[in-house]
C-alpha cells in the first residue's frame, strides 16, 4: 500500500501546533548554520537538549550525527525515556 502524504499533512504535519514546532526546528538549523556548526549535506541533526524544539537559545543547541540524535528509547507516550539522551 502506498504511502499516503496528503492524509499525514491534514491528521498531523498541517496541525498549527506542529507548524510551530518544525518551524522552530527550521530556525535552530538556520542558527547554527549561520554559526559555522552544521552545513547542508554534513549528515547532522540540530539537537534540543531540553527536547523543546521552540526553545532555540543557544545553550540549548547542540550538532549531533544523525545516528545519534534519532536513536534515543522512546516510551509508551513517544517522549523521551530519558531527557538528557
Amino acid at each position: 500500500m502506498p504511502r499516503n502524504y496528503r492524509k499525514e499533512y491534514d491528521n498531523y504535519q498541517g496541525k498549527p501546533k506542529q507548524k510551530k514546532r518544525r518551524a522552530g526546528r527550521n530556525n535552530a538549523r538556520r542558527k547554527l548554520t549561520k554559526k559555522g556548526v552544521v552545513k547542508k549535506g554534513d549528515g547532522k541533526d540540530v539537537h534540543h537538549k531540553d527536547g523543546n524544539p521552540r526553545n532555540n537559545k543557544a545553550s540549548n543547541l547542540k550538532a549531533k550525527p544523525k545516528a545519534k540524535n534519532r536513536s534515543y528509547a522512546r516510551t509508551k507516550t513517544a517522549r523521551k525515556r530519558n531527557a538528557k539522551a
